[in-house]
């Protein structure tokens, strides 16, 4: 971080509340690493001070009052992490999984203005009528009951004052944290924390996009016309701004409230079995699913209807992606871990430095716990809890969408099974998953591709007579290089040098010693101490030195290798 941002006027003392309240719940090693103290102005002995907040639950349960005390920004940051296995261990996606995003709301002063702002009117220029006290709040926006001129009721979305600057500075901050992070501690080493950030953003500033959250119902709205077990709420476009959301009012029961269900003689079993038929038509049909399904966003109205709210987060899955899943469906069912892992790796989600032996022991563990179990007995969450950890452990890096896909099934399975206890999300999909099997198969799904592909060739074969007429003339005038890069080439020089002098000074050596054992006969070695016979002594001991020096040099560079 460079010392200009960190100094930024606008920013400082954003910068302090949130290192202040890292260091107050025991996180003060890391701000110190992050090297952020002098900068900020406080003191070392608050950090030296500092002491983790009582907690029985440790550090996961420490980053979570963290998030909760540093605001909007931080909580949609941790409810984000939550969805993530990949970045974190299960005991802190669990505990980052209880972020509620609850507030209180905003006074009627404050709001009022922010209405009259966007609509550029007076309220009671455009509504007949307008409650003061919201049915909702959260840290982003609130929500308000009103009616129009003609009588239609609706309620507005309406965001909260400056919060949109908020969210920006606090982006700012964390991708200064997250690029210090990358750079001074081990974690910068597996993850490509400032990419995370930058993901992270674009989510965020989507849901203070309410003009993308309108599309997003209207889109809804067209993949289930022809559905009538779901209902989704009218956008009253005239009315609605980036900040001001104005929807058609839908009233019913909380999906969660069997008591009042069963009152009414509404058939829960029906009930699970539309909303199962809903989310499993999201995902392998339209590869657009509402990612946020707890139960206060959808009602039950008469006919079983499900009625849906709050369309800020949605999650899309490619079709590439759809047909990966179902492939990695397929081997699943085939218990072929040694296909698993292939698939994961097709699907580029494991890295080139994948412990292979290690993802198939984990993944037959896995498969060996639910072979032979009936469809209806398995647990898409217990199924998603098992997965976890085995891709934290091996660094998985499934797309973003896919772990969201994760929470959505189990939250959606978890209110499935308050609806029916024998609820079995896994027959619900297997109509569709066959379906998406066939098209997979058909022509129609291989055909363009393949006529793709037959074009790229084509165009190669053309490209080949220019290429290769300029190739042989670079040829005939001389000017065609290869260079060959060959890595610690000079360090295996060096080496082979080395062992050539040896084995050249050991030659000589043994022919000295040959050549001294044959003079031995020639000079008389007597008692009498003469020249030669100091010379044959002298050269026996030079040789025996050399051999010696020799063998200690290579007993050296072995042990050194």
């Amino acid at each position: 971080m460079a010392r200009s941002t960190i100094r930024s006027v606008r920013h400082l003392q954003r910068y302090r509340e949130i290192a202040g309240v890292f260091i107050h719940h025991g996180f003060g090693e890391l701000v110190d690493t992050l090297g952020l103290l002098p900068y900020l102005s406080l003191p070392q002995k608050i950090l030296r001070g500092s002491t983790p907040s009582p907690s029985p639950l440790g550090m996961p349960h420490r980053l979570r009052l963290v998030m909760e005390e540093l605001g909007p920004t931080f909580i949609k940051l941790g409810q984000v992490l939550s969805t993530r296995p990949d970045l974190l261990p299960i005991d802190y996606i669990a505990e980052l999984s209880k972020l509620q995003d609850t507030v209180p709301p905003v006074d009627w002063g404050t709001i009022r203005a922010q209405i009259d702002a966007e609509l550029h009117a007076p309220l009671e220029n455009v509504f007949a009528d307008f409650a003061p006290v919201p049915i909702a709040a959260a840290s982003l926006s609130q929500v308000h009951p009103a009616t129009l001129p003609d009588g239609t009721q609706v309620v507005v979305k309406v965001q909260r004052p400056n919060i949109q600057a908020t969210v920006e500075t606090d982006l700012e901050i964390l991708f200064d944290l997250a690029r210090l992070i990358q750079e001074r501690t081990p974690l910068g080493e597996i993850y490509d924390l400032p990419g995370i950030v930058e993901e992270f953003s674009i989510t965020l500033r989507s849901e203070l996009d309410f003009y993308r959250e309108g599309h997003n119902a209207d889109r809804f709205r067209e993949n289930f016309r022809d559905e009538h077990c779901l209902h989704i709420p009218k956008v009253y476009w005239d009315f609605t701004t980036r900040r001001l959301l104005v929807l058609e009012f839908i009233s019913g029961i909380k999906i969660d409230n069997i008591k009042l269900m069963d009152a009414k003689g509404y058939d829960r079993h029906q009930i699970a079995l539309n909303a199962a038929r809903v989310l499993v038509k999201e995902i392998l049909e339209d590869g657009f699913f509402h990612a946020d399904p707890h139960p206060g966003n959808f009602v039950i109205m008469p006919n079983q209807v499900i009625g849906a709210m709050d369309f800020g987060m949605v999650g899309h899955l490619s079709h590439h992606l759809r047909r990966d899943l179902i492939r990695l469906y397929i081997v699943a069912v085939r218990m072929d871990e040694e296909g698993i892992v292939d698939q994961l790796i097709n699907m580029g989600v494991a890295s080139s430095a994948l412990n292979r032996s290690g993802m198939q022991r984990d993944i037959s563990r896995l498969l060996r716990k639910y072979h032979g179990m009936p469809l209806g007995e398995i647990r898409a969450h217990d199924v998603i809890n098992d997965i976890m950890p085995i891709a934290f452990r091996h660094n998985l890096r499934l797309p973003s969408d896919l772990w969201l896909l994760g929470k959505t099934l189990a939250m959606m399975e978890g209110v499935g099974l308050q609806l029916d206890p024998d609820f079995d999300i896994f027959a619900v999909s297997e109509p569709y998953v066959r379906r998406f099997m066939w098209q997979m198969a058909s022509p129609r799904s291989w055909g363009m591709p393949l006529v793709k592909s037959v074009t790229d060739w084509a165009e190669f074969a053309q490209l080949i007579p220019r290429v290769g007429s300029q190739v042989l003339t670079r040829v005939e005038q001389g000017e065609f290089e290869i260079t060959l890069t060959h890595k610690d080439l000079d360090q295996a020089l060096v080496r082979l040098d080395r062992s050539a002098n040896r084995l050249s000074l050991s030659m000589l050596l043994a022919a000295l010693i040959v050549g001294l054992a044959l003079l031995i006969p020639i000079f008389n070695l007597g008692d009498r101490l003469s020249l030669s016979t100091i010379l044959v002594i002298g050269g026996f001991v030079g040789a025996s030195l050399i051999g010696l020096w020799i063998i200690f040099s290579i007993w050296r560079s072995e042990r050194n290798r």
